[in-house]
C-alpha cells in the first residue's frame, strides 16, 4: 500500500466546519485495517528510534493515532483537549486559527524534564494549533519535542511557523 494509495482514500468535504473551508476527512483511512496498518507502521518506524517517552495528541482528531503510536512505541499518552475537559490543575495556550481563535489546555503534570515528547496531530494547516501546543509542551521543559502530522496542506504554509531547528514530519502531503 502506497501513500498515493492513502492520499487517494482521504474524503475531502467542501464547506466544513464552515463555508470556505474545504476539509480532509481521514476517517476514510481509520475505517480501512490495511490503511490504518500502514499509518501505524509508517508513525513507528519513524520514531521508533527516538526515545519517545509521552506521545501528546491534540483534540480530537490526534486522540486517534496517538495512542496507537504511544503503545507501539511503549510510551505514556497525554491528552491536550480544549477548556473544561481535563479533570486536574492545566496549563494553557490561546491561539488564532484559520476560522477564528482558540484554547487548549493540558494537564500541568502531564510531562516532566526527562521526557522526550512527540505531539502528534491530523493535519498541518496554518499550524496555528500546533503551535500552541508546542508551546504549552515546552513550559513543561522537556528534554526534547517532536512534531508529526498525518496530513501537511502544503499550499497553506504551516510548517512555517515552526522555528527551523523543529523536527516536523508529515506522513502525506496535499
Amino acid at each position: 500500500m502506497t501513500k498515493e494509495y492513502l492520499i487517494k482514500n482521504v474524503r475531502t468535504v467542501p464547506d466544513f466546519p464552515i463555508k470556505g473551508i474545504l476539509f480532509y476527512d481521514e476517517t476514510t483511512l481509520f475505517k480501512q485495517p490495511e490503511a490504518l496498518k500502514v499509518l501505524a507502521d509508517t508513525l513507528y518506524e519513524t520514531y521508533k528510534d527516538k526515545g519517545i517517552t509521552k506521545v501528546v495528541g491534540i483534540e480530537s482528531r490526534g486522540f486517534i493515532m496517538a495512542p496507537v503510536l504511544a503503545t507501539r512505541l511503549g510510551a505514556g499518552f497525554v491528552p491536550i483537549r480544549k477548556p473544561g475537559k481535563l479533570p486536574a490543575e492545566t496549563i494553557e495556550a490561546t491561539y488564532d486559527k484559520e476560522y477564528g481563535k482558540d484554547t487548549i489546555q493540558m494537564h500541568k503534570d502531564a510531562i516532566s524534564e526527562d521526557d522526550v515528547v512527540l505531539l502528534h496531530d491530523d493535519i498541518l494547516a496554518t499550524g496555528g494549533t500546533m503551535k500552541a501546543a508546542y508551546e504549552l509542551v515546552n513550559k513543561l521543559h522537556p528534554k526534547k519535542v517532536y512534531v508529526n502530522f498525518i496530513i501537511e496542506l502544503k499550499r497553506l504554509n504551516g510548517r512555517e511557523v515552526f522555528d527551523k531547528d523543529i523536527e516536523v514530519e508529515s506522513i502525506l502531503s496535499l
